[in-house]
């Protein structure tokens, strides 16, 4: 929405006060047939559903934009402290259900749309998921947002509009292949161009200094290649509470369209060249970095984010209260959504110092005073670094900044510990070596005046391990903030069976406080209600294979216990860990070892990055030992393992509610969070996995007795790396062995030999960091422990339902609460929904 004050020259008129939407039925007919028939220029005789969908929608929108426009005024009204959220990923899937459920209009406009000759799913199915992000860090800032308005709290969220989110992902003979993911290649009804507020970004070029009028030294950059960063608006409606704030997505793009001279002169490439390469910013989610384009790519990404955000608030402040900075800290924060915008930090000072005039110490008090780190990964190669050359070549100032704020802290360090060089050494901003590089994240921690993990293990693992050295010297800035997801769109949107069966035993609060799921816990005990939560799994299961029944030829059986992995493809996630187990069951079968068996439908999805050789040759791992499985007559209806390409969001609200058993079998000490675990929970599966992440609050809240627990704790990882011999623990394990002699021996790529040798050496390494072998019987332990709770349906449904009432912890709302109460201290502000 506006920022700044709409004047018009006459007096106002309807222009700016149109009557109120309607929001029933024959409102929303009317809106949608006049979209339909005028805007969309359509009749009856047009078979493509999606402009029905945008019809819909665009009339859907328009109620949204009322509401959206009350809340602009009235956080513009009571001069509220507002928090920005800054992330790379905002991994929204579809918005038209959300905007329904939000609204409270989903059964009006299903009617609606019923008494026009179109199903409302059909609708929905046809919007193309957003994948502005490749997993747990974008859908958790979607979440986030989700909650923000529901709490009726001021935040903005921030990120980048991609023109092309996370790639398609294809299976051809087994192995991953990308394709693009064009979202926008029929536009987006939901946002809002606003290129009145614009922002140029400043690349490349050089510094100088001089001396202003007031006998300051100030700092210019100058000769840069500039880009415009134009901002796209969203709505992101909080529930049925008329609060409405904004998701702004920044385009790059040209600050001309392209060069005149050059192309009346016939270089026409040369001409638009200017054009397409300020527009690639933005083209893809998260380029391949393994080149060195690609890191100039990334971080220009970043630094984008960063710069046209930071603008926007500024500009903002000085419309409103010119260059007085006074009380800007007491008004503003930036949550920093992982180490990706800290860049943020350097950018702040930079626009303090050299456009507003700020000097050094009075810019800093307001750095550090606003902005707060949150930090979404254990694994020290994943914390970023860029090279010093090339911040020199890409953001020679603000390579400045970071070493004169390098200096300033060594100096706090220094005075500290006194000649403790090696801390100073492992503390500095600049990491020293073959070629100097920038540690983000340490920027982060230094100039923000918080700094959280995102489960009570890992938020422990950062103070104790990566983050040492800073939690000691400021031990008061270290927080944990416990992940959760918010229940309008993993509950009551992809589950509306459960959803419904629950509003009707307990009531409707739930929506809003998740912890009232407690009260279904008697319930747990009652027969009918059983019987009636039974049905509903098995009928969530029946969609679930309806839609693998499109990408697989394969007959699942809705009574066989459906085992689901799905999350991002990577070494410590240890989807090979699951491969192994099923391998050992197909060898039982072989060997006619299924005396009370229980029938499993092994489904695994995920996405590996593109540049990563490991990941995607667990992919081929699993379509090939699928491929064998799936098609031995021995083994039948016995077990069946898939792999679901082209894992998202909307795949996720199916594959959700349809899960029997959540795997979450992580390395110990590896998993910040995970909220795939939250989901499964929220929806009755029950976990397998290992004290990791959240995991560990989940087993809090449910008890032993509703988990299925195995492996090594962290502690215990720990202990046993010095001395991990994998071969040893397969040699004493004859079902490991059989497992590792059938891998060895190429059985499941008898035409393709060698392609798993790298595999199979990093499971059998002293080394693996994974240690995956380590962990193999106690998770085959716990699996027969999963079988036999799983034939007695009876407990198996006692514990899914003690699963979803325990979950009240895992709500979004819950986690919002804790930012805003301990971090942001914004005051809600409630909308006026009275006509």
């Amino acid at each position: 929405m506006p920022h700044r004050n709409f004047k018009i020259s006459r007096p106002s008129t309807s222009i700016c006060t149109l009557p109120e939407l309607g929001m029933e039925k024959q409102h929303l007919m009317a809106d949608f047939q006049r979209y339909y028939g005028h805007r969309l220029g359509r009749d009856e005789n047009c078979k493509s559903l999606h402009y029905a969908y945008e019809a819909l929608s665009l009339a859907i929108s328009d109620r949204l934009i009322e509401r959206w426009k009350k809340t602009y005024n009235a956080y513009k009204e009571s001069n509220c402290k507002r928090a920005n959220y800054l992330s790379m990923e905002f991994l929204m899937g579809r918005t038209l259900s959300n905007a329904m459920i939000n609204l409270g209009i989903t059964g009006v406009a299903e009617q609606a749309m019923y008494d026009l000759g179109l199903e409302i799913e059909e609708l929905i199915d046809s919007e193309f998921d957003a994948g502005l992000g490749n997993g747990g860090l974008g859908r958790l800032a979607a979440c986030f947002i989700d909650s923000c308005a529901t709490l009726h709290l001021p935040v903005t969220g921030y990120g980048l509009r991609y023109e092309y989110g996370m790639f398609s992902q294809l299976i051809i003979n087994g192995e991953q292949v990308e394709k693009p993911d064009h979202w926008l290649r029929n536009g987006n009804v939901w946002e809002i161009e606003r290129f009145e507020y614009k922002q140029a970004i400043k690349f490349g070029g050089r510094t100088e200094t001089h001396i202003d009028e007031r006998g300051r030294k100030r700092v210019c950059w100058i000769d840069t290649h500039d880009v415009l960063a134009v901002p796209y608006d969203t709505p992101i409606p909080g529930y049925q509470n008329g609060t409405v704030n904004t998701l702004r997505l920044w385009k790059a793009t040209a600050t001309e369209e392209f060069d005149l001279q050059e192309f009346n002169e016939g270089d026409y490439a040369e001409a638009v060249a200017a054009k397409n390469s300020a527009e690639n910013i933005t083209m893809v989610l998260y380029p391949n970095d393994a080149s060195e384009n690609g890191k100039v790519l990334r971080l220009k990404q970043q630094y984008l984010l960063a710069s046209a955000s930071l603008q926007d608030v500024l500009s903002i402040w000085v419309g409103r209260h010119g260059n007085d900075f006074t009380e800007f800290a007491a008004k503003n924060c930036f949550q920093l959504n992982d180490t990706h915008p800290s860049i943020a930090v350097a950018e702040l000072m930079r626009l303090l110092m050299d456009i507003y005039g700020l000097d050094w110490d009075h810019a800093w008090k307001i750095t550090k005073s606003t902005m707060a780190y949150t930090n979404h990964t254990l694994l020290p190669e994943a914390l970023e670094r860029w090279s010093v050359n090339l911040f020199r070549q890409l953001l020679p100032r603000l390579l400045e900044i970071i070493f004169d704020i390098n200096v300033h802290f060594l100096a706090e360090v220094s005075a500290h510990w006194p000649g403790d060089k090696d801390r100073l050494t492992r503390m500095s901003l600049i990491e020293e070596g073959h070629e100097q590089q920038v540690r983000m994240a340490y920027l982060a921690i230094v100039g923000s005046y918080s700094v959280n993990g995102v489960a009570e293990l890992h938020s422990k693992l950062l103070q104790q391990g990566l983050f040492c050295d800073f939690y000691e010297l400021w031990p008061q800035k270290f927080n944990n903030k416990t992940n959760g997801v918010t229940p309008r769109r993993w509950l009551a949107s992809c589950n509306p069976e459960l959803a419904d069966l629950i509003t009707k035993t307990i009531g409707d609060g739930w929506l809003t406080d998740l912890s009232l799921l407690k009260k279904l816990v008697p319930y747990a005990d009652d027969k009918a209600f059983r019987n009636s939560w039974q049905q509903i799994k098995l009928n969530a299961k029946q969609k679930l294979i309806a839609l693998k029944k499109q990408e697989h030829d394969i007959d699942l059986s809705v009574d066989a216990l459906f085992d689901v992995q799905v999350k991002r493809i990577h070494e410590y996630k240890r989807q090979l860990l699951n491969v192994l187990h099923a391998i050992h069951l197909y060898d039982r079968i072989k060997r006619g070892d299924t005396a009370n068996w229980t029938n499993r439908c092994v489904l695994v999805g995920g996405k590996a990055a593109p540049g990563y050789f490991m990941a995607k040759k667990i992919i081929k791992l699993i379509n090939n030992v699928g491929s064998v499985i799936n098609n031995d007559p021995d083994v039948g209806d016995k077990l069946k393992l898939m792999f679901l390409p082209n894992y998202r969001v909307s795949a996720m609200e199916i594959i959700c509610p349809g899960a029997d058993l959540s795997e979450q079998i992580s390395t110990a000490g590896k998993e910040a969070s995970g909220t795939g675990n939250m989901k499964f929970m929220m929806n009755g599966a029950i976990t397998i996995g290992t004290l990791d992440g959240a995991n560990i609050e989940i087993l809090e809240e449910v008890g032993n007795e509703n988990f299925f627990l195995f492996g090594l704790t962290e502690e215990q990882v720990e202990a046993s790396r010095h001395h991990y011999d994998p071969c040893a623990i397969i040699e004493q394990d004859e079902d490991l062995k059989r497992v590792m002699n059938l891998l060895e021996w190429a059985h499941f790529n008898q035409f393709e030999p060698g392609i798993f040798d790298a595999l199979i050496g990093s499971l059998k390494s002293p080394h693996d960091p994974w240690m995956t072998i380590a962990d193999f019987r106690s998770f085959v332990d716990a699996q027969k422990r999963v079988e036999a709770a799983y034939k007695d349906s009876e407990r198996w449904t006692r514990m899914s339902i003690l699963n979803c009432a325990a979950s009240g912890k895992f709500s979004t709302d819950r986690t919002i609460s804790e930012y805003n109460n301990e971090i942001w201290k914004l005051t809600p502000i409630k909308i006026d929904n009275s006509q």
